[in-house]
């Protein structure tokens, strides 16, 4: 069993590989697909936004089994994704929580497009806005790229709830979790921690 950290280093060593476009692409074998038929032990959950660019398979070069993925657009925090999140902490005692959000964010834009318009979206689309709203009111008016600073406003907020559930700061405050933020650069493949 590893911990958080090196759950973190390993994740950082496969996004290196990625970037610099040399993946191993490990455990992609049939023996891992028969051995995971019994099982699985992953060492890290991966919440992230269901942006077709930002596979986190493919960003950290890992393979099956090694990943407990939750996707959501923009990575809004929902009940859903929370009980999946707590349920893979507490079923498989994986260590890390990695937000990974990116540059450029559609669902993030969307947001932004409807606070500036003071409007309201249209359909399930208006849930997510309402998600993603206190991130980008957090940055309006500040110096900077509007869409940047609130792409990193949600991860920053969505790592505070998640540190907040009740459920997982028990598992913080006993050091069984590590809970970080991150961004995905579209243009390098960069993973950066922003939030450790």
């Amino acid at each position: 069993m590893i911990n958080a950290d090196q759950a973190l280093q390993i994740l950082m060593e496969g996004n290196k590989r990625f970037m610099a476009a040399k993946p191993l692409y490990p455990n992609l074998t049939p023996k891992r697909r028969k051995e995971l038929s019994k099982g699985q032990q992953p060492f890290a959950i991966i919440f992230g936004c269901v942006d077709s660019r930002v596979p986190p398979e493919l960003v950290f070069d890992r393979g099956l089994g090694d990943l407990f993925v939750i996707r959501t657009a923009g990575q809004a925090l929902d009940g859903a994704a929370l009980c999946s999140i707590e349920f893979g902490v507490e079923k498989f005692n994986i260590p890390l929580v990695m937000v990974l959000g990116h540059e450029k964010c559609g669902a993030v834009s969307a947001t932004i497009e409807v606070v500036e318009k003071k409007a309201v979206a249209h359909g399930q689309i208006n849930t997510l806005v309402e998600i993603i709203k206190p991130a980008v009111d957090k940055v309006m008016g500040q110096p900077g790229d509007f869409l940047e600073n609130s792409v990193r406003a949600n991860i920053q907020l969505t790592v505070d709830k998640l540190k907040a559930s009740p459920f997982l700061s028990k598992y913080l405050y006993k050091g069984k979790i590590k809970i970080v933020g991150a961004r995905y650069d579209l243009n390098t493949g960069v993973v950066d921690i922003i939030m450790p």
